[in-house]
């Protein structure tokens, strides 16, 4: 097939959260590779629309988005015209990676591939990337593109995924990992959006408005600090009101053990992770057993009850939450032991303990936030108080959950409340 033809016209696409968005011949190249179009078939939000049913907005709005807000914010910075680029386009392809239902499936990824979806973004865009779904590998010519642009593969990448803290990227790291940043500014505005929830409606404009340099490090005026202020609370609620919403954690928890209990796991999923969400319900579907119940369980709304749940660990337990986290066979394992206790078949009976992993290396250092009042800076992110309560506040209350299918909810719960922890 060969390749699409250059265009050298800009054109611009409306979005319903920052209304018309310019994209230059360059951009609009990237936008129309194979690679990047494979972003519309993943919902942002996973399986939030269960939930909230307008939330049927794609990873591929959400990259647009992102484009947008980082070429805001190196116009507010007055940044060269190079490094203005680059974190544009940075902001465009760096959700490039992601599986199928967005963060649903991290935990697996991590399993099957020993990477993240930030690992597999810098593959994609460097050219290294060699995972095939159906038996070929999504065409793309991303890393040729860059190229002749004159961004580079592995600056863009660097941004993307940074290696590590230094570098001559290091000043425009924290506008895209930072902790408030072109990202965030996107995705907490636009599943505000679309799921109806008003928490995360927050301040962008005041926000870029009183974005600055100051030392070599991103703060924020005086004049921006209640907007500052509304970003942390929106943040944290959402977490709580949405994406830790304990049926959303249901639906994730059911996809996450269908993929588990693929035929021939962890080797057999390597594509999946390749696919978009239609094709991965496809592919369960296909495979049968239980993976095929709990797809259809997915795809009908039939979804398993919470029977229990542990906002802390009981003293002398921490240890085995470690290795349940960190060994996702022994969690497996556990999840069978209880079933089998309450008379239930594989995959009855599934345990949550997102609210027990550690953070993520990507995760921002809030104290490094600052407000410049005239030229002091303050961290009201550092000193003991509510602020440094809520920036911090864990992005799920529940240390671990159990979930069950509705016929064996009851069996279980009454089998859990006979001991403190997880059987």
């Amino acid at each position: 097939m060969p390749p699409p033809r250059r265009t050298h016209r800009p054109k611009s696409v409306f979005d319903p959260v920052h209304g018309t968005v310019p994209l230059p011949p360059g951009p609009l190249e990237l936008v129309a590779d194979p690679a990047f179009q494979r972003l519309w078939g993943i919902r942002q939000t996973g399986l939030a629309h269960l939930v909230f049913p307008g939330a049927n907005h794609t990873r591929l709005e959400h990259s647009l988005g992102v484009f947008s807000v980082a070429g805001r914010i190196g116009e507010a910075l007055d940044l060269p015209r190079e490094e203005s680029r680059l974190l544009a386009v940075g902001g465009l392809l760096h959700d490039l990676g992601h599986g199928p239902l967005s963060h649903t499936l991290d935990g697996p990824m991590r399993e099957v591939l020993g990477i993240g979806h930030e690992e597999r973004s810098r593959a994609l865009v460097t050219g290294a990337d060699r995972l095939e779904s159906g038996g070929h590998s999504t065409p793309t010519r991303i890393p040729e593109l860059l190229e002749r642009q004159g961004l580079g593969t592995r600056a863009v990448a660097d941004l993307i995924d940074p290696p590590s803290a230094g570098g001559r990227l290091a000043r425009l790291r924290p506008l895209l990992h930072g902790a408030i940043d072109a990202d965030r500014i996107d995705y907490l505005q636009r599943d505000a959006h679309y799921t109806g929830v008003g928490h995360g409606a927050i301040d962008a404009s005041r926000l870029l408005d009183t974005i600055r340099w100051h030392a070599g490090r991103v703060v924020f005026a005086e004049k921006g600090r209640q907007a500052v202020e509304g970003f942390v609370v929106g943040r944290s609620l959402m977490y709580s009101a949405v994406y830790f919403h304990k049926t959303v954690r249901a639906a994730e928890v059911m996809a996450q053990a269908a993929v588990e209990r693929l035929p021939g796991y962890p080797e057999a999923a390597r594509p999946i992770f390749a696919e978009n969400d239609g094709e991965l319900f496809g592919a369960l579907e296909r495979a049968g057993g239980i993976s095929a119940e709990l797809e259809r369980g997915l795809r009908e709304r039939r979804l398993y009850k919470r029977v229990a749940a542990w906002r802390s660990v009981p003293e002398g337990s921490a240890g085995e939450v470690r290795r349940l986290v960190r060994r996702p066979e022994a969690r497996r394992a556990r999840e069978e032991e209880i079933a089998r206790a309450v008379g239930a078949p594989e995959g009855a009976v599934l345990i949550d303990l997102s609210g027990s992993l550690d953070p993520s290396p990507g995760d921002a250092d809030w104290s490094r936030l600052g407000i410049l009042d005239g030229n002091r800076v303050t961290y009201p992110f550092r000193e003991p108080g509510i602020w440094r309560e809520i920036a911090h506040r864990p992005r799920n209350p529940w240390r671990a959950a159990v979930y069950a299918h509705p016929r064996h909810a009851a069996a279980t719960a009454r089998y859990l409340t006979r001991r403190s922890w997880l059987g």
